[in-house]
């Protein structure tokens, strides 16, 4: 760890640099230049940019000989939220902040890429993946994909890495299987019939059936879905109306399913549009859906999670590693490249800071070492020379 320790205040001052001018989603043309830059300056030699837009691979020839290539990914954009860290290096751009630490994920795999392009302890290549737009849809990862990243890079396997804040730094958590939920968006369109509020009866009001239907729809949960498996439905927008004496045609609901479970996302589909159906009908009004299946579970398999325990037990010991760690509810558009590769997405502790997608929150460069150490120990163990 001395090693990575020493490198602490450089990394550091490449992650404060990307936290001042935060970018979002495709248009991160400052963080890939800066990025670009970084990578150059290492004697990294083959650099392809303008992947998805503003994306990066470079790839990493180990001098122990040929053998597979693998696959590091860090994302790079930010959020469009108004920082209230209150930090020096908060962001300068307003409205804009990195306020779930991809500026410390992108830092923390420049910092291994240059140990990397040192030492090049390893066998076959490592090809470092800058990935864009992974807080928006469409998303980053899976256009990387589809301009053919795996393939153009010979990518057999992939790894990424996520800060969590509440884990104490200088600790790992991961487990094999489904770790990340998947998410589907859905928009729910309640048809009525408008007219003016002072004749009610002449018109079908779609405000209360959307009421109604959103009471009911959290049936989908508590009766509708396997108790022992998880599935959570939020209705998190309700748009009705334009006028005070105005009765409107339709409302509209919008809200996410995540789960587990291909069969419950069917599930839910199927019956998210029975239940407003059978509730607008019943009063004289109708229902139309709109569900989209945007990202996948995030599935780590079993061959990969376990070079990724190794790795970060031989950093920090096996009892700073959580190898059976609860799987959560939140998604990640690395899911996309482990449905094509087989591969690991494994979480880094970020001790005591804010929660994620908080205005307060600030990535904790005490993680940094560890983040690097990770990287540089997952290549020796991935490809061993």
């Amino acid at each position: 760890m001395d090693r990575y320790h020493a490198m602490q205040g450089e990394v550091a001052e490449w992650r404060r640099h990307l936290h001042r001018n935060p970018e979002i989603g495709f248009d991160l043309e400052e963080t890939a230049a800066f990025v670009t830059a970084q990578l150059t300056s290492f004697g990294i030699n083959h650099i392809e940019t303008g992947i998805a837009k503003s994306g990066i691979v470079a790839v990493i020839q180990g001098k122990g000989g040929d053998g597979p290539t693998i696959g590091l990914r860090a994302d790079m954009d930010a959020l469009p939220i108004l920082e209230a860290s209150g930090k020096p290096w908060a962001s300068g751009v307003a409205g804009k902040m990195h306020g779930c630490g991809h500026d410390g994920h992108t830092a923390m795999l420049l910092g291994a890429a240059k140990c990397l392009a040192e030492e090049r302890d390893f066998r076959g290549a490592v090809a470092l993946i800058f990935q864009p737009a992974e807080e928006i849809l469409p998303s980053g990862a899976l256009k990387m994909i589809q301009e053919g990243i795996m393939e153009r890079f010979g990518i057999s396997r992939v790894f990424s890495m996520h800060n969590s804040p509440g884990l104490p730094v200088g600790s790992f958590a991961i487990r094999p299987g489904p770790i990340l939920a998947s998410l589907d968006e859905f928009d729910l369109i309640i048809r009525g019939r408008g007219g003016h509020a002072a004749r009610p009866s002449e018109t079908v009001d779609p405000i209360p059936i959307a009421g109604q239907v959103l009471c009911s729809l959290q049936t989908l949960v508590s009766r509708n879905a396997d108790p022992i498996e998880a599935l959570v439905m939020s209705i998190t927008q309700i748009h009705a109306g334009t006028a005070y004496n105005i009765i409107p045609d339709h409302a509209e609901l919008a809200g996410t399913v995540r789960t587990y479970s291909p069969a419950l996302q069917d599930l839910a589909e199927r019956r998210i549009l029975e239940i407003a159906r059978g509730v607008a009908r019943a009063s004289g009004g109708d229902a139309e859906l709109d569900y989209r299946r945007d990202t996948p579970v995030t599935f780590n398999h079993a061959e990969e999670t376990g070079l990724a325990i190794r790795a970060a037990a031989a950093l920090v010991g096996p009892g700073a590693v959580n190898d059976q760690m609860r799987p959560r509810m939140g998604t990640e558009d690395f899911a996309h490249m482990l449905k094509v590769r087989p591969g690991a997405l494994i979480y880094l502790g970020n001790g005591s800071t804010p929660l994620l997608h908080n205005p307060g929150y600030d990535f904790n460069d005490e993680a940094l070492p560890y983040g690097i150490g990770y990287w540089v120990h997952l290549v020796k163990a991935a490809l061993p020379a």
